[in-house]
C-alpha cells in the first residue's frame, strides 16, 4: 500500500512516516500543498494522509482541485482545527475521514486501515491466485501445507502482483510503487526481491509464477503446464 502523506511540521513528519512504513506502508512525503497536489496528481496513492494547514496551499485546497480533476483517492485530513464547521468543511472538500491533532497512533493506524479499505478496488486480508495465497497480516505466502515468510518489501512487491494478476508492471512502476518516487535505493533492488520471489514460489510448489515479458516487466501468471 502506498500512502501521500503531507505535513509541513518536520518532526511530526519524520516521527508519522516512521510509524507508516514499520506498518509496512510505501510513504511519500511534501512539506507543502503545491508539491502535495503535483505529487497526487502524477502518482498512484492508496491514500492520502493531508494536513490541513500547509504553505503554498491548504489540505482542504488540495482536496479539491484533485476531486475536481476526477481524483477520487481516499482521503484523512489531519488538522488542529476540531469545530463541527471545520468537518464539515473538510468533508465536504471530499474527505473519507478527519482526524484532530493531537492524535494516538494506534488510532491513526486504525483510521488508515479503514481508509484504505474504502477503496473501489477493495482487497481482502488474505490474497489468493490459483493455489497460491498471501496473508497480509503475517506476511506469509502459503501453498497447501507449506508456507514461507516474507521480507517488509517481498511483501509489498509479493502483494502488488497478487491484487493485479496477469498485469505487466515495468520496474520503474515497481520500484515506484514498492519502494516509493524519492527513494535512494538502485534499480536493481526490483531484480534482487523478484529474484527472491521466485525462490519462495518454487519451494512452495504453486502453481504461479512470476514472468517476465521482454522490454515491458513483470507478472504474476499461472504457470505452464509441462
Amino acid at each position: 500500500m502506498r500512502l501521500l502523506f503531507a505535513e509541513d511540521d518536520p518532526d511530526l513528519r519524520r516521527a508519522v512516516r516512521a510509524l507508516l512504513e514499520h506498518a509496512l506502508y510505501t510513504v511519500d512525503e511534501a512539506d507543502n500543498g503545491l508539491d502535495a497536489l503535483d505529487m497526487a496528481r502524477e502518482n498512484t496513492y492508496d491514500g492520502l494522509i493531508l494536513d490541513w494547514m500547509m504553505p503554498g496551499l491548504s489540505g482542504v485546497e488540495v482536496l479539491r482541485k484533485l476531486r475536481e480533476a476526477g481524483k477520487a483517492t481516499p482521503c484523512l485530513m489531519l488538522t488542529a482545527r476540531d469545530s463541527v464547521e471545520d468537518r464539515v468543511t473538510g468533508l465536504d472538500a471530499g474527505a473519507d475521514d478527519y482526524l484532530p491533532k493531537p492524535f494516538s497512533t494506534a488510532e491513526l493506524l486504525a483510521r488508515i486501515r479503514a481508509l484504505v479499505r474504502r477503496r473501489e478496488s477493495y482487497t481482502p486480508d488474505i490474497l489468493c491466485f490459483e493455489d497460491l495465497s498471501l496473508d497480509r497480516s503475517r506476511l506469509t505466502l502459503k501453498c497447501g501445507e507449506k508456507e514461507v515468510h516474507l521480507t517488509n518489501k517481498a511483501f509489498q512487491l509479493m502483494e502488488l502482483f497478487m491484487v493485479h494478476p496477469h498485469q505487466v508492471m515495468a520496474v520503474n512502476t515497481i520500484m515506484d510503487r514498492v519502494w516509493g518516487f524519492d527513494s535512494d535505493a538502485e534499480i536493481n533492488v526490483v531484480w534482487v526481491n523478484i529474484s527472491m520471489l521466485r525462490k519462495r514460489l518454487a519451494e512452495l510448489g504453486c502453481h504461479a509464477e512470476i514472468r517476465a515479458s521482454r522490454g515491458a516487466g513483470y507478472a504474476l501468471e499461472k504457470k505452464d503446464t509441462p
